[in-house]
């Protein structure tokens, strides 16, 4: 069952899982008469999002259960401006659930519900190849790889439309270590970073695929492995692109933070949306980072993206060589 019609043909696709949220209110565990507050989340998604509000047709290609929580999750995407055509409700599992706990001012724990459930059964006949042919950028990250067979078949079964298509393939390595372990994840992502024309990575994220342990030395290893540009992705120190030959330096935008989750995804919609602009690696950098400012000075996932016209509220650091 498709879930929606595309109005414009998509300038950026991505595919992956999405799920509900429930998320505590005031630090401390969840219990009865607790205040709690709904909504929804998905690396892919929210990169999907953030495209969009940048200016951007952009579309995300999952499955969520034919429930209550699924409708939410469609109804949010569809409101902010996604393409659903490649969406499917699935009559048969139900949406994926994370309960996150504010357990103390400063810590949080989160709760996932997503095994055997609706996203985890992406498979390749998800794959919609005329959309993915017809974009300028298709968006994977490592997250939706590790949640079945049949999702890491969809990733590959895209990435392979994308290169015969010409489209530009972007990879957020995303290492979850609830999901896989390090050795898994390497042997499944190495070979994408091969892919993949843009790749991100935190630290850690790069010790899987490359050996390097300063970041400068890292994104030039990840580059020597295929891709034209790594960006490595440095939280409160800022980041870094490795991009012709060159390696250039942004600092983090300051913001006084609310919720860091969903930064990194911030960034990549940021740095995306860039790339969709035409502009060059280091005004692309400038604005993956005010993108993560954005985020997180705001709660959730990706409610505090920006729209172009928030742009000017933060002033962005210059890039260094």
């Amino acid at each position: 069952m498709t879930a929606g019609s595309p109005l414009d043909r998509p300038a950026l696709v991505t595919l992956g899982e999405a799920m509900g949220v429930v998320s505590g209110v005031e630090p401390g565990p969840l219990a009865v008469g607790g205040s709690a507050r709904l909504s929804f989340a998905g690396a892919e998604a929210t990169v999907a999002i953030g495209v969009s509000r940048l200016g951007h047709a952009a579309a995300w290609i999952g499955r969520v259960g034919d429930d209550a929580i699924g409708s939410m999750v469609l109804s949010g995407l569809r409101g902010e401006g996604v393409d659903l055509s490649g969406a499917r409700v699935d009559p048969e599992a139900s949406t994926g659930l994370m309960l996150r706990e504010r357990r103390t001012a400063d810590r949080a724990r989160v709760t996932y519900y997503r095994s055997g459930l609706a996203g985890s059964r992406l498979s390749p006949a998800d794959v919609d190849a005329d959309l993915i042919a017809a974009a300028r950028i298709l968006h994977v990250t490592g997250i939706t790889p590790a949640l079945s067979d049949t999702a890491l078949a969809a990733v590959r079964e895209a990435v392979r439309v994308a290169k015969a298509a010409g489209t530009t393939v972007s990879l957020d390595v995303n290492y979850r270590a609830l999901l896989w372990s390090r050795t898994a994840a390497s042997a499944v992502l190495t070979p994408m970073v091969a892919q993949a024309d843009i790749v991100f990575a935190g630290p850690e994220e790069a010790s899987l695929i490359v050996a390097e342990k300063e970041p400068g030395r890292m994104a030039r290893a990840l580059s020597a492995l295929g891709p034209a540009t790594a960006v490595l992705k440095l939280g409160d120190q800022g980041a870094l692109v490795h991009h012709a030959e060159e390696v250039l330096v942004q600092q983090a935008i300051p913001a006084t933070s609310v919720d860091p989750i969903g930064a990194g995804d911030a960034f990549v919609a940021g740095y995306l949306a860039g790339t969709l602009d035409g502009s060059d690696a280091a005004r692309c950098l400038r604005l993956a980072a005010t993108c993560g400012a954005f985020a997180v000075s705001a709660a959730g996932d990706w409610e505090g993206l920006p729209r172009r016209g928030d742009l000017p509220l933060l002033d962005a650091a210059d890039v260094s060589r």
